[in-house]
This record gives C-alpha cells, sequence and structure tokens, in this order.
C-alpha cells in the first residue's frame, strides 16, 4: 500500500457536483455549493504525502453515504486527490474498485492508494 485515508463528509456526485450559472452576462460552468464545501472539507483533512505519488495507479474507494439516494460516484475523489497532491495526475489511475455504502450517522470515503506492477495487464475476462 502506498497511502490510505478516510475523509469525513459526503462527496457530491458528478452529475450533481457542477451548475450553471451567468456571469458578467456569459453562462459558465462552475462547482455546486456541496462540491466545493466538500472540497474545503477535504483539504481540511487529507494528509498528503511529502511528494505526490507518481506511476500507474490502483484506487480502492468505499464510500458510505447517508442515504441510498446518491450515484457512486469517485471522480470528485480523485479530482481532489491530484488538487491535494497526493497524487500527480488522476489519470494515472488505471484500476478503479469503489463501492456503496451506507451509514446515516457518519459519511465518509476510505481510500487505499496501491501501485500497480509495469507488467500489469488487462483481466483475462477482458479478451476477445
Amino acid at each position: 500500500m502506498v497511502w490510505e485515508q478516510t475523509i469525513f463528509g459526503e462527496p457530491a456526485s458528478k452529475s450533481n457536483q457542477r451548475r450553471v450559472v451567468k456571469i458578467g452576462g456569459k453562462i459558465r460552468v462552475i462547482k455546486s455549493a456541496k462540491a466545493l464545501r466538500y472540497g474545503k472539507e477535504f483539504q481540511a483533512q487529507v494528509k498528503s504525502p511529502e511528494s505526490p505519488i507518481e506511476g500507474d495507479l490502483e484506487l480502492g474507494v468505499v464510500v458510505w453515504y447517508a442515504t441510498r439516494r446518491p450515484d457512486l460516484d469517485v471522480s470528485l475523489l480523485m479530482d481532489l486527490l491530484q488538487q491535494n497532491e497526493v497524487i500527480k495526475n488522476d489519470r494515472q489511475f488505471k484500476v478503479i474498485k469503489a463501492y456503496h455504502a451506507l451509514d446515516r450517522e457518519n459519511p465518509r470515503s476510505s481510500m487505499r492508494i496501491l501501485r500497480l506492477p509495469k507488467d500489469s495487464g488487462l483481466p483475462a475476462w477482458s479478451e476477445p
């Protein structure tokens, strides 16, 4: 394991993390209030390594939502890992294992980043 942490709070899903607004007469797409708020919560809690993790990576994440309603979506988490310099770029994730769980009292995201071996290929079931 290269990095592991739990961040408390419920992330916004990609479909709900952006909103369209008019600024100075121009249409802009900006993050939703929930996504901005979660980004600040994430930044206050994250323990970034001394330097961003490099190489091909696997992300394992369990998102504990307060309700069953949200879609399982880890794209905001991946963006925040990059913004907070845990990783160099979210394109490094070549394998993503994500799970939707329920904890009404304590929503959170438990994340683990693993470095992939250089010879890791596609799973056998993906071959024609």
